[in-house]
């Protein structure tokens, strides 16, 4: 019977990182993994559904590849080549994973692991003690009540991953980032589809203005964007799906080949035992202090399982303090709110911090700036001009409360964002800080001059007008 000082749950990008973290710190590690390293991100979300999409960012550049002056004729776009390249990528990733734990020293443990008591884990079957415990075992998707995707017609977002044929019809139920992802990847490839949103706005999470810029632009390509509207039912006939769907006290039946379920995830802590050793969960989700321990001092949970807020990139700087916690070293504390979150549909839409309104039911006295891309040099360079960056802020002080961006390759400035939000800069910090010309992140720096309206490039009277045309209201 092997022993460790610490057995992970889970080889996600919680899991594996707080194992490399923790074999890094001395400790022997033993990683429990019932599939293949990486979890869902590497194997079935993150990675091969940003394949894809960058196999849709090259399809609508050959689209309109008259605007550089190349001319193509009898072009063709094949999904299943997209899929075969996403799974090559998976592959190659997640054995660069493997090979990361193997150099680190760390064991993985294949099989279905649940605790037995506070210091042992069971894996199929066979007992393995361990001082400590971190629980990584992730979310699973969320279903319609009484409907079980049967990955033909009605599908979950690990089905969705390897559609080798774009559906004709696609009908999308939710509008977070996996809704709108697949719904832009699919409306890429000729799609016709149609999202449906429960609540007022696509993308709900993120600021209103950034919902509206993106919904706008699904519309001008035929993406259906059906907000404030309740699914009622989905009848499967054959090959065709019948979604009962009900608005402002109508009711309408819409039909495609493929309804795709993107409502949420839900805890996987159902098969862990985790009476076993008292560990307490609301709703599911598994309660954690700041330090990742639970109500057990030997166990501890990181990741989509804690519900704090379900990223890959989340659950990896949980990992690294849980690993750090269980050394004894000091850690740091993670501020959920001062977070970067990323949407790669077609505009991107990034984001770090408070909304407006998040900001001031906090009780600060709030601040914008707003930039559009129409007016920076390296967006009219390259055609992409869709979009805005809008930087909020304490008027007091100065202090960057929150950046929100829609537009082409804005997630690539997230790393900038967090930068600021760790080192709680100013807009004046931000806007004195010299970026390359021309560049992308030139639009965050005007955005911040714009606070106090300084931005350079654009007249303020300008940038009012943008807003309008974009249907954003101006304050």
């Amino acid at each position: 019977m092997a022993s460790y000082d610490v057995g992970i749950i889970g080889g996600g990008p919680g899991g594996y990182v707080a194992a490399i973290r923790a074999a890094q710190l001395g400790m022997r590690v033993a990683l429990f993994e019932r599939d293949r390293v990486g979890g869902v991100c590497l194997n079935w979300g993150c990675i091969p559904s940003k394949a894809l999409l960058k196999n849709a960012e090259v399809v609508n550049l050959v689209r309109r590849a008259e605007t550089w002056g190349i001319h193509a004729e009898n072009v063709t776009f094949d999904l299943g080549s997209a899929v075969d390249r996403s799974r090559a990528v998976v592959e190659k990733i997640v054995a660069g994973v493997e090979g990361l734990l193997k150099d680190a020293g760390v064991e993985v443990i294949k099989g279905s692991a649940a605790l037995v008591g506070p210091h042992a884990v069971s894996a199929d079957g066979v007992r393995h003690e361990t001082k400590n415990v971190v629980i990584a075992s992730g979310t699973t998707s969320r279903n319609l009540p009484g409907l079980v995707p049967d990955g033909r017609v009605v599908l979950s977002s690990k089905d969705a991953v390897v559609v080798r044929n774009p559906p004709p019809r696609a009908i999308i139920i939710g509008a977070g980032p996996v809704g709108v992802e697949f719904g832009h990847l699919w409306a890429s490839y000729g799609s016709q589809v149609t999202i449906i949103e429960l609540l007022d706005t696509i993308v709900p999470l993120e600021d209103p203005d950034v919902s509206r810029v993106l919904r706008r632009s699904f519309e001008a390509r035929g993406i259906a964007c059906r907000t404030g509207t309740k699914v009622d039912s989905i009848q499967v006939s054959g090959d065709v799906a019948r979604v009962s769907i009900s608005a402002n006290g109508k009711q309408e039946q819409l039909e495609a080949e493929a309804v795709l379920v993107a409502i949420g995830f839900v805890p996987q802590t159902q098969y862990l035992n985790l009476e076993s050793a008292n560990v307490q969960t609301q709703r599911g989700f598994i309660g954690i202090d700041e330090r990742m321990r639970t109500n057990v001092p030997s166990v501890y949970a990181i990741g989509d399982v804690t519900g704090k807020l379900p990223l890959a990139h989340v659950a990896s700087a949980q990992g690294v303090i849980a690993a750090e916690a269980i050394a004894g070293q000091k850690t740091a504390v993670l501020d959920y709110i001062q977070m970067p979150r990323a949407t790669f549909s077609e505009p991107q839409v990034g984001s770090i911090g408070y909304t407006e309104k998040q900001a001031k039911e906090a009780g600060y006295t709030v601040k914008t700036g707003r930039f559009p891309l129409t007016a920076l040099g390296r967006a009219v360079a390259v055609a992409e001009t869709e979009g805005f960056i809008k930087v909020i802020a304490d008027e007091p002080t100065g202090q960057v409360l929150g950046i929100h961006m829609v537009g082409h390759g804005v997630n690539d400035m997230l790393g900038e964002a967090s930068m600021v939000s760790l080192l709680e800069a100013t807009t004046v910090e931000l806007g004195f800080a010299v970026h390359a010309h021309p560049t992308l992140p030139e639009a965050l720096k005007e955005a911040a001059l714009a606070v106090n309206g300084e931005a350079i490039h654009v007249a303020h009277r300008r940038a009012g007008q943008q807003a309008a045309r974009e249907g954003v209201p101006t304050r």
